[in-house]
């Protein structure tokens, strides 16, 4: 690729984050970990209280690039069929032959909010599996590839409980992140009151198409890491499963045997090292540092490492876990 067409696309993430900006305040983090997510070619789950914002965030991001946006509002009688879609009979009305006719549901876009994933059936939050890992849908034996770049945003809420469906480990890890929404800063909230109660509406411009986020992928993978740093996640991720006797910081061991149950799997690693990358992109930069593997090691990690019934009970967090393996 031509790199003069590479530094280009790269300079308009900043212009991209500055039109969201428009409509969303505060939240950099979030947002930050949802591009990366999207240059990472990647699925996040986003969880925070009602009101923080995070269905406009998705739909603002896919405004700014351009991209087909579905919202699916997951409920307890939401059937598989409803996100991928069904076939109806239909008649051509030349020959008066019937057919079956595949109509797509919505997962068939670009950006996909699945919001509150944790409101439907195991059945039907299955559904999604197939899309986030192979990119296709399966429908009575046929292949329908989905569109590209594909991105699954799932939401949930974190306070109400009750008759929710805790999505399965298996599932959880296909989502490259687990982003976690807080309040907003006293200046921060002022600011929304501000600017969503009056009549003026920003006005969002069109900053990367569907090709650039792909070009952005490809050049995403091509960021360098060097072989120090690779080992660095290798031991980080090894280093949260209880029992492991390779893990050079005892300190850490130790206090992931008494808490841990089990530790993340070799797609953490994949996951983190990918996620520094197009963190390492969204900074303009063209290798990967150390700080963008401790940054993103939490939101990486936090839905891969399981705690004991103790840790639970003793309000021990995967966070803090984390902040343990973290420790020089």
């Amino acid at each position: 690729m031509n790199p003069q067409h590479y530094k280009a696309l790269v300079a308009k993430l900043p212009l991209l984050k500055a039109e969201i900006g428009k409509v969303i305040v505060g939240q950099q983090e979030a947002i930050d970990e949802v591009l990366i997510t999207l240059l990472a070619g990647g699925h996040c789950l986003l969880e925070g209280v009602p009101g923080l914002a995070k269905t406009l965030l998705v739909k603002t991001m896919a405004d700014a690039l351009a991209m087909s946006f579905k919202r699916v509002q997951f409920t307890p009688d939401l059937m598989p069929g409803d996100i991928i879609g069904t076939e109806v009979l239909e008649e051509d009305h030349q020959t008066g032959k019937k057919f079956f006719q595949f109509n797509r549901g919505p997962i068939f876009a670009n950006v996909v909010l699945a919001d509150e994933i944790n409101r439907t059936p195991p059945k039907t939050q299955a559904a999604l599996l197939e899309a986030m890992q192979e990119y296709r849908v399966t429908y009575n034996g046929q292949d329908y590839p989905l569109p590209r770049p594909f991105m699954i945003i799932a939401t949930q809420n974190p306070i109400e409980q009750a008759g929710t469906y805790p999505l399965p480990e298996a599932q959880l890890d296909r989502f490259l992140l687990y982003i976690r929404l807080g309040y907003p800063s006293e200046q921060e909230e002022l600011a929304v009151l501000r600017q969503t109660t009056g009549t003026d509406r920003p006005v969002l411009q069109t900053i990367l198409n569907d090709k650039d986020v792909l070009d952005l992928q490809t050049l995403t993978r091509q960021v360098y890491i060097s072989d120090e740093l690779l080992t660095m996640v290798n031991r980080l991720v090894r280093s949260s499963r209880p029992g492991l006797s390779d893990t050079s910081d005892k300190s850490a061991g130790a206090f992931v045997k008494q808490w841990g149950e089990w530790g993340a799997g070799p797609r953490a690693g994949q996951a983190l090292i990918l996620c520094a990358k197009a963190r390492a992109v969204l900074n303009e930069r063209f290798s990967v540092i150390p700080d963008d593997i401790r940054i993103l090691a939490y939101p990486v990690l936090r839905h891969r490492i399981a705690l004991n019934f103790r840790a639970e009970a003793e309000g021990i967090t995967t966070d803090k876990l984390i902040d343990e393996l973290l420790k020089p």
